[in-house]
């Protein structure tokens, strides 16, 4: 069975490895299917580009998985035009963290004859069996179809235990070349760089969050080596991004992730999700030896009660200590703060400038968000309960038509009030983060003309 794989353009110079569909394509090749990469991210086709293709090459199957953006929502519906209007149109699944809590939804504006719903390795391998074999959908478990007007949701699939047992992700189908080119913090410019998982899920449950899998799962740190010597050996990767929602699931795994590393002796520099509450100065000056450059953390707002009410389960007293941790570890942090969640008001917002102001070492250009209640997060279902959103067309046909816009309102003040107090939050923001790139660039000629620096190699911009 040949078996295509959309990779969609998001508009980026260079893209993010699609991780989720290299562990599928390495599924699928175990079981004998033929697997094909449709790379538009690289080369920035046109939706009629893919018509085309299909047209011309005749696949048994095409597939497109994709998140819960309104870009992403849009171009999924580009995309999915493209795949209906082929003379020769091939089964067509889609799958991932946007259609899978609303799978009616994205069944009708998509024409996809199937969803898969969560994680995907074994549930694609068994679809793709129950269509060669002519066998009803209704068989597999963790999908969702039509059955006329009425979707059919089949049974839960169990979460994969042991993902040790996932082969790694098919990256010799892929343009790596391309993908390592992915610049991330305190990276060189000499630097290659690819993503790579070492669990899945997270052991926590903030509101605004949606999740495909219930609980963490973490790899092995035997495993997670492996892969980072495979990168290495055959892609010539040095640095290592980190992709699970949260890497420091606890202190207890982290320690041992590090000293693993550290035996290893890999010379890799890495990043990765962090959280506040395990940034403690002994852990972190570990990391630091083992590797890490840099800590994203999902801070989210500087309110005890703001995020008493989104289950943080964290305290501004733990977020300035970790961040002042993180800092004396010489580790850069990045800073992750929203705005407009239930509780938040103009003195919250401020709160979390003053912070910002006070702790950004501007290793990144950081601005606040406002929060948006993606379907399946408990956010959403609240949203509707209150009868601030109807459902989930409403959500993508009306109200989420941009990350950086109020989709849905939780706070006192009028949408332009909201969009007001966010401008202002974040001009003081941007002043300060070209503030400091101008004293640091400044800083440069002084040492070069006053201190014959010999290692100054031009105002470059990368």
């Amino acid at each position: 069975m040949r078996v295509l794989f959309v990779v969609y353009d998001n508009d980026s110079y260079i893209h993010w490895f699609p991780q989720g569909l290299g562990y599928l394509a390495s599924a699928l090749k175990k079981i004998g299917c033929i697997v094909e990469i449709y790379n538009q991210d690289l080369h920035h086709f046109p939706e009629e580009h893919l018509t085309h293709y299909l047209d011309e090459k005749g696949f048994d199957v095409v597939a497109l998985s994709f998140i819960g953006g309104y870009y992403q929502y849009r171009k999924a519906l580009k995309i999915s035009e493209a795949i209906n209007r082929s003379k020769h149109r091939p089964f067509y699944m889609i799958g991932g963290h946007g259609p899978s809590p609303e799978p009616k939804f994205f069944l009708q504006k998509t024409g996809a004859d199937v969803v898969v719903l969560g994680e995907g390795e074994v549930t694609v391998c068994a679809l793709l069996e129950a269509v060669a074999a002519k066998r009803p959908f209704s068989d597999v478990r963790g999908i969702a179809f039509m059955d006329g007007e009425d979707v059919i949701v089949t049974e839960e699939r169990p979460l994969i235990d042991d993902i040790d047992t996932i082969p790694f992700p098919a990256y010799e189908l892929f343009p790596i070349e391309y993908y390592r080119l992915l610049r991330m913090p305190h990276s060189r410019n000499s630097d290659f760089i690819m993503p790579l998982l070492s669990g899945r899920g997270c052991p926590f449950t903030c509101t605004f969050c949606y999740r495909m899998d219930k609980g963490f799962r973490p790899r092995s740190n035997e495993a997670i080596i492996e892969e980072i010597r495979l990168l290495q050996k055959n892609y010539g990767i040095t640095y290592i991004a980190f992709s699970d929602e949260l890497l420091m699931s606890s202190e207890k795994r982290t320690t041992s992730l590090c000293e693993d590393f550290i035996r290893a002796d890999l010379n890799i520099r890495w990043d990765c999700n962090g959280r506040l509450n395990y940034a403690k100065p002994k852990l972190l000056s570990l990391m630091k030896k083992a590797g890490c450059v840099f800590i994203n953390y999902g801070i989210e707002a500087m309110d005890d009660d703001v995020l008493q009410k989104m289950n943080k389960a964290l305290t501004t007293k733990q977020i300035v200590a970790g961040i002042e941790a993180t800092l004396s570890a010489n580790i850069s942090p990045g800073f992750n703060i929203i705005f407009g969640n239930i509780g938040d008001s103009r003195a919250t917002l401020q709160k979390g400038v003053d912070f910002l102001l006070k702790y950004d070492d501007g290793s990144q250009m950081r601005t606040i968000r406002p929060v948006t209640p993606y379907p399946g997060a408990p956010l959403y279902y609240h949203a509707i309960k209150e009868g601030l959103l109807k459902d989930c067309e409403d959500f993508y046909e009306y109200k989420h038509t941009n990350s950086d816009l109020l989709a849905v309102n939780f706070t006192e003040l009028s949408d332009q009030e909201f969009h007001e107090e966010l401008c202002q939050a974040n001009k003081q923001l941007i002043n300060n983060y070209f503030d400091q790139k101008k004293e640091n660039v400044i800083s440069q000629a002084e040492a070069l003309y006053g201190g014959k620096d010999l290692n100054f190699r031009g105002f470059r911009q990368s």
